[in-house]
């Protein structure tokens, strides 16, 4: 079980970014929120969308161990034992990914990349791994 380093992460994340995106149009669609420059989301759809993403993460990285980014990737999200995360660690390394974000995710490129175990801020909370999944 080897931890997995920033590239194929970052990968994934823009895979995620891109489906989560096509999600956030079809909101802001349907919301009326779209002009000729793009959408923009205020208030309750925009709190709505926040919810979407912070799910869309927790719920898949708990329940099959990684997004559709990550599966596209080969990449599953374990605990540092091998085993499946709680709810909590989905949870907590979901919320830190506000902070690991910051500055098209510098912040936490530099935490896998100065890291023993290739975590990031998440991660290291929440006592997980982003590892190659097994065939």
């Amino acid at each position: 079980m080897e931890p997995v380093g920033v590239f194929r992460r970052a990968v994934a994340v823009i895979i995620d970014t891109i489906l989560l995106m096509i999600v956030a149009y079809a909101l802001a669609a349907a919301t009326g929120s779209t002009s000729d420059q793009g959408f923009n989301l205020q208030g309750a759809p925009a709190l709505l969308l926040f919810l979407i993403f912070f799910g869309y993460y927790v719920v898949m990285e708990k329940t099959s161990g990684g997004t559709l980014g990550k599966k596209a990737m080969g990449l599953v999200v374990v605990k540092k034992d091998g085993e499946q995360m709680s709810w909590g660690a989905a949870i907590i390394r979901n919320l830190l990914r506000i902070i690991d974000g910051i500055a098209g995710y510098l912040v936490g490129a530099i935490a896998i990349w100065v890291s023993k175990d290739k975590q990031r801020l998440g991660d290291m909370a929440a006592g997980t791994l982003v590892v190659r999944a097994e065939k």
